[in-house]
């Protein structure tokens, strides 16, 4: 390149001068001058294969353990509004079904449920889980659209509603018909209920066969014991061997009840097997129950079994 010449006017330079070197230095600066000077250019190729491989980081994707644990249901407004209201299924819905409410209990990511509330389908009373308020009783009942053999004909207005549904639908298959014996017994009604069967059979067998008042789900009004009527209506303790209790298990949870008490469970509910007692969960918790091959309530809900009183 050719140099810039200087303007005319301008002083010449002096030159900086610093420290002479040795001679001896002076001869290795230069050499070490000469040799850099002439050493090969690195192509960019050379360059770039002569440095390090880059460090990749890969970005490890969260990990969702499931719709239960990773979100909060209880937050999504559809869940809200229907708390607001009390709409059990809504609230149901709002988690997204039965199966995914139930795992959101059982995980503990359901802080607006509550499964000491009697006031909803999916309340848990068992020997170890009195109700709350011990003497609680439904806002509502509504008559039982069925035969009845005592003068226990209420319960629930969702529940008497479904079990009609149930009856005429087993009825109309050819299973023949079904009636009632108990519905709604109040927290007095079962203190002289369970006293008859402590005087009958003693404390032991009463405690298989009958809640003590206040652990009671007839006292919910959400459970009806049935009875197979043909001619008449049977007994309670009849009801296992007819063809309406095996249309009953079989076909009970697309109406939203369960057979509560099973002979698989006894070892966990504490009771003997009753396959005439129902308990109302509504459609999507039955339904969760029944494709789900549970057996009792308290496996449902991960809770631990309760075959005996604390007291």
């Amino acid at each position: 390149m050719s140099s810039v010449p200087q303007p005319q006017h301008a002083a010449p330079r002096s030159p900086i001068r610093g420290p002479a070197l040795p001679i001896g230095l002076a001869a290795t600066a230069v050499g070490i001058l000469l040799s850099i000077a002439s050493a090969p250019v690195a192509t960019s190729a050379q360059r770039a294969s002569e440095m390090p491989e880059p460090v990749v980081v890969q970005e490890v994707p969260s990990v969702q353990v499931g719709a239960t644990t990773a979100a909060d249901p209880c937050s999504e407004p559809s869940v809200l509004e229907a708390i607001s209201i009390a709409d059990d299924a809504a609230i149901i819905a709002g988690f997204g079904g039965g199966e995914s409410f139930r795992a959101a209990v059982v995980a503990g990511n359901a802080p607006c449920v509550s499964l000491a509330d009697p006031a909803h389908v999916w309340v848990v009373v068992n020997k170890a889980r009195p109700l709350e308020p011990i003497a609680f009783a439904p806002a509502s009942l509504a008559d039982l659209p069925l035969q009845m053999t005592t003068r226990s004909g209420q319960a629930r207005a969702d529940v008497a509603s479904a079990v009609g549904e149930l009856a005429a639908a087993a009825a109309t298959e050819g299973a023949g018909r079904i009636g009632a014996n108990n519905g709604y017994r109040s927290y007095d009604l079962q203190v002289s209920t369970h006293a008859s069967h402590v005087r009958n059979h003693g404390q032991a067998e009463a405690d298989a066969a009958s809640a003590r008042a206040g652990h009671s789900e007839h006292q919910t009004g959400l459970a009806v014991d049935l009875v197979a009527c043909d001619a008449s209506c049977g007994a309670i303790e009849s009801f296992g061997a007819t063809g309406q209790a095996s249309w009953v298990a079989e076909n009970a949870w697309e109406y939203g009840f369960i057979v509560r008490y099973e002979q698989v469970g006894a070892g966990i509910t504490g009771y003997m097997p009753e396959p005439w007692h129902l308990r109302y969960l509504g459609r999507e918790l039955a339904a969760a129950y029944h494709q789900g091959g549970f057996h009792t309530l308290e496996e449902f809900f991960g809770l631990p079994a309760a075959p005996d009183y604390a007291y």
